[in-house]
């Protein structure tokens, strides 16, 4: 590990201040950083301690939506009534993720800065990566890949993003808010991760020294009819292979509007806007659901380890809508 300066936090414009620096990365729960810095993949030369910013409160907005403090941790999230009730889709993704133990440690601004899994990008030992080193290569195109992405990946990177919230945010139309040194922004959670393209050292589009202060959620009608899908090879403490957020909007057995997004096939949570289109107005039948399932992943360009994930994601999209609907 090398040599860097900490600094505590004490309140936002001292972070942002302290985060302007080159080189400065922010800390929160630290259950991904800390792994990276200890791997010698990730080498901030300074470390600015967010955790004690007064960002952990979850309230309910004016117009009826939820703010989500950066701060907070998943398991409070996950555990909140105001989650638990107005969006148990998020609910069940949080739930979904790691363990109770990082659970307990992880941040919903961290959640969503976690970087991929790709053993090429964590072990330095692989020369070829360009997430890590651009220019080297993506040894995961000819090597083992089937975790990797089937989706929107590029020649220079295959990998796939890890979380399961950002896949809920993505389907829930979520903002996300950020500040930095020209003020306060908001990104759409199906904007705020970047495809890799010939750049995928870059996983967001923040800019250097922005902090995550929180995320909006809208006000929502899916309340009542979602599921969070997540397909993995072990029941707990396992990243997906595919996951699936569904919501829907139903009128007697009708959907009247629908949310999908997907993980683990993707550098970023995918948004199935076409399936969504085609689901509006069709009934819980499986012929209309497996149709707007392959629309889904049309396009999909798999390789030798993950071409089952074409046809798992399929599947999976099916189940899951049927399950947010109350079929099965």
């Amino acid at each position: 590990m090398n040599a860097f300066s900490y600094v505590i936090a004490k309140d936002v414009d001292s972070a942002l201040r302290a985060g302007r620096v080159p080189g400065a990365r922010y800390l929160g729960g630290g259950t991904n950083l800390l792994d990276l810095m200890k791997g010698g993949v990730e080498r901030p030369l300074r470390l600015v301690d967010v955790s004690r910013l007064p960002l952990a409160d979850i309230t309910a907005l004016p117009e009826g939506g939820l703010r989500i403090g950066a701060a907070v941790k998943n398991s409070d999230a996950a555990t909140h009534p105001l989650v638990r009730s107005r969006y148990p889709l998020l609910a069940e993704a949080l739930l979904a993720g790691a363990s109770p133990q990082l659970r307990n440690m992880a941040t919903v601004g961290g959640n969503l800065l976690q970087r991929t899994r790709c053993h090429y990008f964590y072990d330095t030992a692989f020369p070829a990566c360009n997430k890590r080193k651009p220019g080297s290569g993506c040894a995961a195109l000819e090597g083992h890949n089937r975790m990797h992405a089937i989706l929107g990946a590029s020649p220079a990177c295959i990998a796939v993003h890890p979380s399961d919230m950002a896949v809920a945010l993505a389907a829930l139309d979520a903002l996300v808010r950020v500040r930095g040194a020209k003020g306060e922004r908001t990104i759409r959670a199906l904007d705020f991760h970047r495809l890799p393209g010939d750049t995928p050292q870059r996983d967001t589009n923040l800019e250097h020294g922005e902090l995550i202060t929180a995320v909006d959620l809208p006000p929502s009608g899916f309340a009542r009819n979602s599921h969070y899908l997540k397909v993995r090879d072990r029941a707990s403490y396992a990243f997906a292979l595919v996951s699936v957020a569904a919501a829907l909007e139903l009128q007697n057995g009708v959907i009247q509007d629908a949310r999908l997004a997907l993980g683990g096939v993707a550098h970023k949570p995918w948004r199935a806007l076409q399936a969504e289109k085609m689901l509006a107005g069709a009934r819980l039948e499986k012929a209309a659901l497996q149709s707007a399932a392959a629309a889904a992943v049309e396009g999909a360009q798999a390789h030798r380890g993950n071409a089952f994930k074409v046809e798992l994601a399929k599947r999976a999209i099916v189940r899951a809508v049927l399950a947010a609907g109350g079929v099965a």
